[in-house]
């Protein structure tokens, strides 16, 4: 099977590194990510002037443009009989609203949008603490081993979300879950050069059995299928 893979924060960067070694070699993988780091981002897409490609390796390619540009051009002209496309792994949850304004579930929702399979997978980072990408790929790979072996509804796509901190290599239970509408608490700080967001994703409000708590606090991979709107 061929796999695109992609992300958010730039070519190279260590969550787009694990999240390839997660395949080794069970599958054939294609690398198509920004050029530099696309966070936040959202679903921004380049129609109006020309996007440059740069081949790096085989199979391996950055984009001069957003993660929903890196989706396109992998699914349009690279590699458009690719099995799947994967988004990650993200170095911080996006969970609940987060799946408006992330580059990483963008990459996931246009290949779903174009009919493909396609998956946005994320590392959660409790406070104080840091990412041990070895234990989060270890996670991440029987994760989307188990997804990828789902049926999934046309366009749909996964959303997966790994709690933090990770015990090692032992078993991490997974759910099945709803998205969380509620918004983040956050104000801003007025300055002399205008307004600063202030605001902490680990005490934003929850609804319980919904992604956000069922990663933060019932220390689950949380996973959500989301579909598009005219397939609802």
């Amino acid at each position: 099977m061929k796999i695109i893979l992609t992300n958010d924060d730039g070519f190279g960067a260590p969550g787009l590194n694990t999240l390839e070694d997660c395949f080794q070699d069970s599958a054939q993988i294609v690398i198509v990510a920004p050029a530099e780091p696309q966070s936040g981002i959202a679903h921004k897409v380049t129609t109006r002037s020309a996007i440059r490609v740069n081949r790096m390796g085989p199979n391996r390619y950055s984009v001069d443009g957003t993660p929903a540009d890196c989706s396109r051009i992998a699914l349009k002209q690279i590699a458009p009989e690719a099995g799947w496309l994967i988004a990650g792994i993200n170095p911080g949850a996006n969970l609940g609203s987060d799946v408006y304004n992330s580059g990483t579930v963008a990459a996931a929702r246009e290949a779903a949008i174009l009919g493909f399979r396609s998956i946005s997978i994320s590392q959660y980072i409790a406070k104080h603490h840091q990412i041990n990408w070895d234990i989060t790929g270890y996670h991440a790979a029987a994760v989307l081993k188990m997804l990828m072996e789902q049926d999934i509804a046309p366009f749909s796509f996964w959303n997966v979300n790994l709690p933090h901190p990770l015990d090692g290599h032992s078993d991490i239970p997974t759910k099945f879950c709803k998205l969380d509408i509620n918004p983040h608490k956050y104000d801003f700080k007025i300055t002399e050069n205008g307004y600063i967001y202030e605001g902490s994703i680990h005490e934003r409000p929850r609804r319980p059995g919904t992604d956000v708590a069922v990663c933060f606090d019932e220390g689950k991979v949380s996973i959500t299928q989301i579909a598009m709107g005219a397939a609802n």
